[in-house]
C-alpha cells in the first residue's frame, strides 16, 4: 500500500512540476537557506500554495517527495523505515526530502529529526501554526527555518492578471483605473490561488474551503463531539471582521456554557491559519492578555463568502486586507503587530514595532475625503503619539495621496495601492 502511494505521488510530483506558477514573493528569500542544513518548514493555511511553493524550491534539485495528506496513508501504526526504504527505492540516492502536511503524521518530530541527524535536507509543510511551531521549538530547535505561505498578497495578485504598472504610469487614468478595478477585486474575492489564476467563483470555492478547513483542521484533528458550536464560532468572528471581542461577550452571544471551551475553540481556529486575533497593546503584558481582542481573517475572500450582510463594509474589508498585507510582510500578530486605545478611548487600528521600538502608527479610512473622517483619525493619531511617541502617523486611505503637518508632525495619507505595492 505504501509503496503505491509513493509511486502515484512521484508521477503526480511530476506533474506538478511540468506546469507554470505565479512567483511567489518569498521565494527570493527561501532560496537562500535552500542548501542550508536547517529544516525548511513551510507553514500556511490549505490552498494558499505551500505544495507549490515547496516543489518549486526544490524544482533544480534531485528530491523525493511525500505527501501525508493522502487518505490512502494509513494514520495508525505508520511505519516511518518503510516509508523510508520505498522512498529510496522509487527516487534512488537523495538527500532531499519534501514532506507534504507532515502534522498527520503522529509524533513527525522524532521521525524528522532522526533524518536531520543522518544528513537529509529536509523541506516540511504543515496547515497548523501553533502544532508545528510548539513541536518545532522543543524536538528541533535552532535547526529550523520558517517560511509563511499566505494567499496571494497583492503584487502576487497583479503578477497572476498578468498586469504591470510602475509608480509613474499611475498618473495615466487607464493604468490607474485598471489597478483600482483589480484592488477592488482583490479586496472582495481574496486571493486565494485557484481563485485567481482560474477566475473560480470565490463565494462558492470559499464556502467548501471553509468546511474543509474546519472539519479537517479543527474538527477532526481535537476530536471535536460538538462541530455546530465551532461552526457557529468562526462564521460569528468572521462576520464580525474587525470588531473588538472578550470571551465572556462571545459566549453570552453563541450559547456556549463553558468559557474553557470557548478559549480553546478559538485557539483552534487560530491554530487553523482560519482567524488571526489582535490584542491592544499596553506596556505592561498582563494589560495585553487580558485586554479585548480584535479579529482578522487570513483572506478577504472568506468573510465574502460567509458574510451574513448582502454586502461586506468597505472599511472593514480594507482594514482585513492592510492586516494581512502587515503580516505578509513579516509582522507577527501580538508582538510587532497590535491596535491601541487612547486614555480618552480613541482607537488606533494597527501600531507596529520592531524590537522594543515602536515605528508606526497607522489608521484606515475608506471615506478619507469626508472631512469628519479626516479630523477624526489625524486626532486619534496626535493623542495616541503623544502616548507611544512613535513619529510616523500614517492614514491608509483608498486612492487619496496628501501630506498634512499637525503639531509639529507630519501625517501621510498614503493609497492603499501604493502601500501594498512597496
Amino acid at each position: 500500500m505504501l509503496k503505491n502511494a509513493v509511486l502515484k505521488q512521484k508521477e503526480e510530483k511530476k506533474r506538478l512540476l511540468s506546469l507554470s506558477y505565479v512567483e511567489r514573493t518569498k521565494m527570493k528569500e527561501a532560496m537562500k537557506w535552500l542548501d542550508s542544513d536547517l529544516i525548511k518548514v513551510v507553514l500556511g493555511p490549505r490552498r494558499a500554495g505551500k505544495s507549490i511553493f515547496s516543489l518549486m524550491l526544490l524544482r533544480n534539485r534531485e528530491f523525493a517527495y511525500f505527501n501525508f495528506d493522502d487518505e490512502s496513508v494509513p494514520e495508525e501504526n505508520f511505519d516511518c523505515d518503510l516509508l523510508l526504504q520505498e522512498l529510496h527505492a522509487a527516487y534512488g540516492k537523495t538527500k532531499y526530502i519534501l514532506f507534504d502536511e507532515i502534522q498527520n503524521l503522529p509524533r513527525w518530530e522524532l521521525f524528522v529529526n532522526r533524518l536531520h541527524r543522518e544528513g537529509y535536507n529536509l523541506v516540511l509543510t504543515g496547515s497548523n501554526a501553533n502544532l508545528l511551531s510548539k513541536e518545532l521549538s522543543t524536538a528541533l530547535t535552532g535547526r529550523h527555518i520558517p517560511i509563511e505561505i499566505l494567499p496571494f498578497d497583492f503584487k502576487e495578485f497583479l503578477r497572476a492578471r498578468q498586469y504591470e504598472i510602475t509608480p509613474d504610469q499611475a498618473v495615466i487614468p487607464e493604468k490607474k483605473g485598471r489597478l483600482l478595478n483589480l484592488l477592488e477585486q482583490y479586496m472582495k474575492s481574496g486571493g486565494y490561488p485557484e481563485i485567481v489564476v482560474k477566475n473560480l467563483d470565490p463565494k462558492e470555492y470559499l464556502s467548501v474551503l471553509f468546511d474543509s478547513l474546519l472539519f479537517k483542521d479543527v474538527v477532526k484533528r481535537h476530536k471535536i463531539r460538538f462541530s455546530g458550536q465551532i461552526d457557529d464560532l468562526g462564521s460569528y468572528l468572521i462576520n464580525n471582521v474587525s470588531c473588538r471581542y472578550s470571551l465572556r461577550k462571545l459566549a453570552s452571544v453563541l450559547g456556549f456554557k463553558s468559557g474553557v471551551t470557548l478559549e480553546k475553540y478559538v485557539r483552534y481556529l487560530i491554530e487553523a491559519y482560519i482567524i488571526f486575533s489582535l490584542s491592544r497593546y499596553s506596556h505592561k503584558a498582563g494589560e495585553r492578555l487580558i485586554s479585548p481582542k480584535k479579529t482578522y481573517v487570513v483572506d478577504n475572500g472568506l468573510i465574502g463568502a460567509k458574510a451574513i450582510q448582502h454586502s461586506p463594509d468597505n472599511g472593514k474589508l480594507l482594514e482585513n486586507m492592510l492586516f494581512i498585507e502587515l503580516v505578509k510582510k513579516g509582522f507577527e500578530p501580538n508582538r510587532e503587530l497590535f491596535y491601541y486605545k487612547t486614555r480618552n478611548n480613541r482607537e488606533i487600528d494597527f501600531v507596529t514595532k520592531k524590537g522594543t521600538e515602536i515605528i508606526e502608527l497607522i489608521q484606515i479610512a475608506y471615506e478619507s475625503k469626508n472631512p469628519d473622517t479626516e479630523q477624526r483619525e489625524i486626532k486619534a493619531l496626535l493623542e495616541a503619539n503623544q502616548e507611544l511617541k512613535a513619529g510616523k502617523l500614517t492614514v491608509i486611505t483608498w486612492d487619496e495621496k496628501k501630506e498634512l503637518t499637525k503639531e509639529g508632525l507630519t501625517i501621510n495619507f498614503v493609497p492603499v495601492w501604493e502601500r501594498m505595492m512597496a
